[in-house]
């Protein structure tokens, strides 16, 4: 890693092709680090991606290329059409592969009917001799000439265990079938391997078909997420002309045209015409919602019996769709923090299980009977063909990958491995009120003025202030006001009591909005007619301001927010999660009492600044509690960013996704208990995974270099250790793809 660079990076994502195991993506990761101007990258082998970040000034997409094609592997650099190209080398590398298995199958069957059945025959050697090379250095060339280039760099990967082994054994057979004499003469009958080299190149194969297969679904949730976005789009040019182009074409400014059960291409406001649109793919609802002129519109949603025109405001990589696949893309290509021990044991795995062979060549020789050097040599190739770095680095970023297209498909965005993994250890919610627990769209229920002869003057004075206020309930203050005939008047200052309220001057008089809090705080009188009617209506969970005018309170407003239906199942999950909830909110503490006694929460704390937030999660970590808080992601960033995995709630805007490290864009709270045992399903299948991987070679390694011959003479076949190889790979890709099945 190059330190020696500025901070004016940029990060981009490369697709890597050509990659056959775990040690190739620790190879292209250190060729990529070690580049000059690169401060990091690194390399998922599960979705055969590479991320770089690096200074532009000093490095270029053209120098990684050309530094991964050194080491035998290729990376695509263009932007345009880059999942396309990805999917086509995906493909064009599973036919390819598909191919040498069938073809290297067919050679290799006489090969073992000859070398099982007919072994005495004195020509069968010659005939197993020539049918087995073309599948070992034809079909197999792939594993030679990239343990080549791997070697040409000081480095090894599981090609170079494949290519040692199989060359050595088909090197050693034929030497024994041209020289037989040789042995004859010593007293000993040359022993030939060629269907073992041929059948483990048969076999590897299979096990890599089968792997691709399996991999390519674990990336399905990002092929359905890119299948939403329509290929084709209607222009209305400006002589209102409509022509079918490619969505590629569009630009912003473009009038579209969206017909009866499209998709809608790009995101943007709707200029003529209605329809109902179904954004469960954004909302996690259900019910299309209504759209008109000047409603905005996604890419990806579907219209449904209405038509409708609308102008594209956000294109490409700006829309949010394209936003939703990037964070699934970049998720599914981050590392668990295990993975990253993983990384180290695949990166030094090679060269061990090289040096294991040659001791176990060594031992055989030196300990081994009159027909050591065969012994020795077999179970050192059999040593070889056994150990698989691939289903070691496999474990961790496929069940990742599978996590998280769940997660996606189930509105759940989560932006990276670590707060996956993290997840599962939740043991403390502190959840926002506002738009977590309620439907976080207050209205006005309650009005009531200390005299009436002076309402229309109070209402209009109020309006104007709650007109330039930004705060969520002046927006319900302004709807209720604009319903009937209230008119605003010219207010030139505002100030605002930040968290609290605000105070304006108007015709000489001094007007304050706020709570009762304030109120007491800034002196104002509140008669007892008032009084009593604010008590009642905090009873009942209302959001009460007051208006004060020359420091006498003149009007009360209730403000309600209604409950989310799924707030206290969701709550009441938790619980039976043994996870604590808390509930913050700058409410009073009767409204909040009252809130939390309607969904089941015993702790809650109230009138609560933004600042206050994170330093409650801050308690609560000190406390040794592994923390998740939930929030809009706006007013609560401080302390999204504070806990230990954060959640943003709702409609994924895009502050909440750039705040929190997981976006439920759905409003529905049971979304928090389904992601943290989302966490706890996929944590529990990479640890499944590692250890049948790192059983496996502990198991098979001693079992190839004949451990078990001094006990009942067993020795392990190479034929059966490749077919136990691949058998590892594909069982731990396998088991991930359980996830993808299994409820949460």
């Amino acid at each position: 890693m190059n330190t020696s660079i500025n901070k004016n990076l940029i990060r981009k994502t490369f697709p890597v092709l050509e990659m056959t195991c775990a040690a190739c993506a620790v190879s292209v990761e250190s060729m990529l680090k070690s580049s000059e101007g690169v401060a990091d990258a690194g390399v998922n082998f599960a979705n055969q991606d590479a991320w770089v970040e690096y200074d532009p000034k000093l490095t270029n997409p053209e120098k990684f290329q050309t530094v991964v094609r050194s080491i035998g592997y290729d990376i695509v650099i263009v932007e345009e059409n880059k999942n396309e190209i990805k999917e086509a080398a995906r493909i064009k590398h599973f036919e390819s592969i598909k191919k040498r298995t069938i073809w290297s199958s067919i050679l290799s069957i006489p090969v073992v009917i000859l070398g099982m059945f007919f072994m005495d025959l004195t020509w069968g050697n010659y005939v197993m001799m020539a049918l087995s090379a073309p599948v070992v250095f034809y079909f197999g060339k792939n594993f030679f000439s990239t343990a080549w280039k791997q070697a040409n760099h000081g480095k090894a990967n599981m090609d170079t265990l494949v290519a040692l082994s199989t060359g050595i054994a088909w090197l050693f057979s034929a030497f024994n079938t041209i020289f037989a004499d040789f042995w004859h003469e010593r007293g000993t009958h040359p022993h030939v391997y060629f269907e073992a080299a041929a059948v483990i190149i048969v076999f590897i194969s299979v096990g890599k078909l089968l792997e691709e297969k399996a991999k390519s679904n674990t990336s399905s949730a990002i092929k359905k997420l890119i299948g939403l976005q329509p290929q084709t789009v209607t222009l209305v040019s400006e002589n209102d002309e409509l022509k079918e182009v490619p969505i590629a074409t569009v630009q912003k400014g473009n009038i579209l045209l969206v017909k009866p059960g499209e998709k809608i291409p790009v995101d943007g406001i709707i200029t003529s015409g209605s329809s109902y649109v179904d954004e469960s793919m954004i909302t996690g609802e259900p019910v299309p919602v209504e759209k008109a002129a000047g409603k905005n519109v996604f890419a990806g949603t579907i219209n449904q019996k209405g038509s409708f025109r609308f102008t594209a405001e956000k294109i490409g990589s700006e829309t949010f769709l394209a936003q939703i696949i990037q964070m699934v893309e970049q998720a599914q290509g981050s590392k668990a923090p295990v993975q990253k021990l993983v990384d180290k044991i695949a990166g030094i795995f090679v060269p061990i299980v090289i040096g294991i062979s040659i001791l176990t060549f060594i031992s055989w020789m030196l300990w081994g009977n009159e027909n050591a050097f065969t012994y020795a040599l077999m179970n050192a190739v059999t040593v070889l063909v056994i150990a698989c770095p691939c289903a070691l680095g496999l474990a961790t970023p496929t069940a990742i990958m599978v996590g998280i297209g769940k997660g996606a498909e189930n509105n759940m965005l989560i932006k990276d491995a670590e707060s996956l993994e993290l997840a599962h250890n939740i043991n403390a919610v502190v959840l926002d009120k506002t738009g977590t627990i309620t439907e976080g769209k207050p209205e006005v229920s309650d009005v009531i003025f200390k005299d009436e002869n002076d309402m229309s003057e109070l209402q209009s004075v109020l309006l104007s202030i709650e007109l330039q206020s930004e705060h969520p309930l002046a927006e319900a203050v302004v709807r209720h006001f604009e319903n009937s005939s209230i008119k605003s008047v010219a207010i030139h200052k505002i100030e605002s009591i930040t968290g609290k309220g605000v105070m304006t001057d108007y015709n000489g008089q001094q007007y304050f909005v706020g709570s009762p809090t304030m109120m007491k705080e800034k002196k104002v009188d509140i008669d007892a007619h008032l009084e009593k009617r604010i008590h009642d209506l905090q009873k009942q969970a209302k959001t009460v301001i007051v208006f004060s005018k020359n420091g006498i309170a003149r009007m009360v407003l209730a403000i309600t927010d209604k409950i989310k239906s799924s707030s206290a199942a969701a709550i009441e999950r938790l619980h039976k999660m043994d996870i604590e909830v808390f509930m913050l909110t700058g409410d009073n503490q009767q409204t909040a009492k009252a809130i939390a006694e309607q969904v089941g929460l015993e702790t809650f704390k109230a009138e609560v600044m933004p600042s206050e937030k994170a330093a409650f999660v801050e308690e609560l970590q000190k406390q040794g509690k592994i923390v998740a808080m939930v929030g809009d992601g706006i007013n609560d960033s401080h302390a999204l960013a504070t806990a230990d995995v954060s959640i943003a709630m709702g409609r994924g805007s895009d502050i909440a996704m750039d705040v929190a490290k997981m976006t439920l864009i759905t409003s529905d709270l049971n979304s928090i208990p389904k992601a943290i045992q989302l966490s706890k399903k996929t944590v529990a299948t990479i640890k499944q995974n590692l250890f049948w991987a790192f059983i496996y070679n502990i198991i098979g390694i001693p079992i190839a270099a004949g451990i078990l011959f001094s006990v009942n003479g067993f020795l392990l076949n190479p034929m059966i250790a490749g077919a136990a190889m691949a058998l590892s790979s594909v069982s731990v890709v396998g088991n991930s793809l359980r996830l993808k099945f299994s409820s949460i």
